[in-house]
């Protein structure tokens, strides 16, 4: 009889918030081809040049003001949403890092030692899909079991960002702060290259060619992560019951000179306080389980900037997390590894 296992990856922490962990977390994540995504010897000269001289030491400092007597805030809420999960799956489950620890490869050896699993489910948790997550994270992964020569058939969980149980549990987490008085929701997403969407689009002629595109249909919004984002923040506007004026999108967390998608959220909340808004709730979808870009960029950088813009309030709403009603969407999830089209919001 087949056993499965399930292997959940998120992107991953450095070991301690120290600048020579950060260091090496760095080097691994900005070396990899599907972050930046130039010819190899052009990458290692840009990360070796200009970021891994400073970066490190500014991204401890980052690690340090969110670092808890338990460790990396990723690391430890992820291990509780895997102890919430166990609870309801009667067959092994793991959590791994596509950077640092535990790594994919050790919790995929670790997932196999039972010589009876021989189905594998990966479910990436990134709700949209992007090279420099969904993509990279399933390579590492087949990377590992074709070097192990692993007896496992592998199925990847496609990007749930309409996914309705995904959409209803994001919506049931930000009620008691949507019911608050406040001005406006910033639905703040995980920035990305612009030439990371454009590349993608076969045609060539869709994708960031109006500024409609992600509303128009076309076979490029299934790798389209702009448009994924959006999806999302309407069809949970549209189950929240929230105004078009009540609420808008920008896009954190850039690197480097290249054009990135916008507007950028620090920007973002400039605006909105030199238009007078003073109470601002924010929200990271592209985000399941708090981390550096949430608890460190939103709650306290992007906190201070809203406030010396004239804002008085920031209210960062957490992310899923190990949330009751995430916990069961994911055991579903586990359990029976496909989408029901009829259960997804339209």
């Amino acid at each position: 009889m087949k056993k499965r296992a399930v292997l959940l990856a998120n992107l991953g922490s450095p070991d301690t918030p120290q600048t020579e962990d950060v260091r090496k977390y760095l080097e691994q994540f900005l070396l990899d081809p599907y972050v930046i995504q130039l010819p190899w010897l052009l990458r290692k000269l840009i990360v070796n040049l200009f970021v891994l001289p400073s970066r490190p030491q500014t991204s401890a400092k980052a690690y340090q003001s969110i670092w808890t007597k338990d460790g990396s805030p990723l690391i430890t809420l992820s291990e509780q949403l895997n102890q919430a999960l166990q609870t309801q799956v009667n067959f092994p489950i793991a959590i791994a890092m596509r950077y640092g620890n535990p790594s994919i490869e050790s919790q995929l050896l670790n997932l196999t030692k039972n010589p009876d699993v021989s189905e594998l489910l990966f479910i990436p948790l990134y709700p949209h899909y992007a090279e420099s997550t969904v993509t990279t994270s399933v390579m590492e992964a087949k990377r590992v079991i074709k070097k192990h020569k692993l007896k496992v058939s592998l199925t990847v969980f496609e990007p749930f960002y309409k996914n309705a149980g995904y959409i209803t549990a994001l919506v049931n987490s930000a009620l008691p702060y949507l019911q608050k008085e406040y001005d406006h929701l910033v639905f703040s997403y995980h920035g990305l290259p612009e030439l990371h969407i454009t590349k993608l689009d076969k045609s060539k002629k869709h994708c960031l060619k109006s500024n409609v595109c992600c509303y128009l249909p076309n076979d490029a919004h299934k790798t389209c992560y702009r448009h994924q984002v959006f999806q999302t923040m309407h069809l949970f506007a549209r189950q929240a019951g929230l105004s078009a004026k009540k609420y808008s999108a920008s896009f954190q967390s850039r690197l480097g000179r290249a054009k990135w998608l916008g507007p950028n959220t620090e920007d973002h909340l400039r605006q909105l306080a030199k238009n007078g808004a003073k109470n601002v709730l924010v929200i990271c979808p592209s985000f399941v389980t708090d981390c550096l870009e949430t608890l460190e960029e939103i709650e306290i950088r992007g906190k201070e900037v809203f406030i010396e813009a004239g804002g008085e309030s920031l209210t960062l709403i957490p992310c899923l997390n190990d949330n009751p009603e995430w916990v069961k969407v994911l055991a579903s999830w586990c359990k029976e590894p496909k989408f029901d089209s009829a259960n997804i919001p339209q």
